[in-house]
Parts: C-alpha cells; structure tokens; sequence
C-alpha cells in the first residue's frame, strides 16, 4: 500500500485524485510542508512525497508518472507518438501554468517578505493568460488528447482549479467548461472530501 505524504490542498492533491481515479489503496498523512513528516520523506520538507515499500518519490508530476506507468492507466505507453504528446503537454502545462502559478505564490505568501515582489503578479496573470489560451486552441476533445484522459488532465484541471483561487484571469468558456467536468469526477470528489 502506497502512503501519501502531504495535504490535499498543495500539489499532493494531483496524487491523490490519480490514486483515486485507478482505485488503489493508500494511506494519507495531510501533513504540511516541512512538518516531521514532510521532513523523514524528503529532506526538503517540500510536498508531496509517496512512499511505495522502502522507495520515496518526490515531486508530485513524477509521482502520477510512476503511478500512471506501473498500473498502466491514464497515460500511453512509453516509446510511443501519443505519449511523447502526453508528456509536451505535461511539460507545457509545468512550465507555462503551475510555474507561473507557483511563482506568484512564492511572492505571495511562500517566500521570506523582504524577499517578495508583489508587483510581478501583474506580468504573471498576463503571462497565464496568453499561456490558457493556447492550451485551450489545443483542447479537441473531452480531455487534452481526445478520448483519453491522462496525467496531464489532473495536472491542467488542478492548475485551473489553482488560478482561480489565486485570482488569476478566467481561463475563457472552453477551458471552465473541461475544468468542470474535469473537477465532477467522482474520484476527484473523493480526494477533495480528504481531510
């Protein structure tokens, strides 16, 4: 059984609505970054991390990756064209979403107050936004890659769900809409109704 190390509302919540979506037991400590817990999994004290047997992942897209590949759902195969696919949008959505996002929280609220420059979430959202947009042209079916739903839909619909409460720019009709049915999920429900 697989323990997951970090509280729903960071970045383990990707995790745990995967683990939800295939079905898999798990144990859940909602811990915060840099608690004791945090700490014992990884010496950074950053969230999540999931321990499978005597191994410990870090980084929560790495985490869906693994989990996605050993029990063979919502990714494609790898050495195949649709996985190279999955995995630009995946480093799309890493680089042009939750980076942007992330960078505004760490002048938001993450980093030490002197160190902080609020003025940067201007360009930010402006950045965020011309960044959906694209993803949104790309958007040509249910999910990012047509009819199969893969980690790279938890990450985009957790980043949307991310900017919203972060006061960032709408994401525009198309991609509230995919955001949604996304966020209706019943295995998303469960993880959002964690402690």
């Amino acid at each position: 059984m697989y323990d997951v190390i970090g509280s729903r509302a960071s970045r383990a919540f990707r995790v745990l609505w995967l683990l939800e979506e295939i079905g898999l037991d798990y144990n859940h400590l909602a811990v915060s970054p840099g608690s004791p817990e945090a700490l014992a999994a990884n010496p950074s004290g950053k969230i999540p991390a999931l321990r499978d047997g005597d191994a410990v992942l870090t980084d929560s897209t790495a985490i869906m990756t693994y989990l996605a590949d050993k029990h063979g759902q919502f990714t494609h195969a790898p050495g195949t064209v649709a996985r190279a696919r999955q995995d630009a949008l995946t480093h799309q959505i890493l680089d042009e979403i939750d980076g942007t996002l992330w960078t505004a929280a760490r002048h938001s609220f993450v980093l030490p107050e002197e160190h902080r420059v609020p003025a940067v979430k201007e360009s930010l959202k402006w950045e965020y936004e011309r960044n959906v947009a694209r993803l949104a042209e790309a958007l040509t079916g249910p999910f990012l890659q047509g009819e199969t739903m893969t980690v790279a839909d938890i990450l985009l619909a957790h980043c949307l769900m991310w900017a919203g409460k972060a006061g960032f720019p709408d994401a525009g009709e198309k991609l509230n809409d995919y955001m949604a049915m996304m966020l209706a999920r019943p295995a998303c429900q469960r993880a959002a109704a964690l402690p």
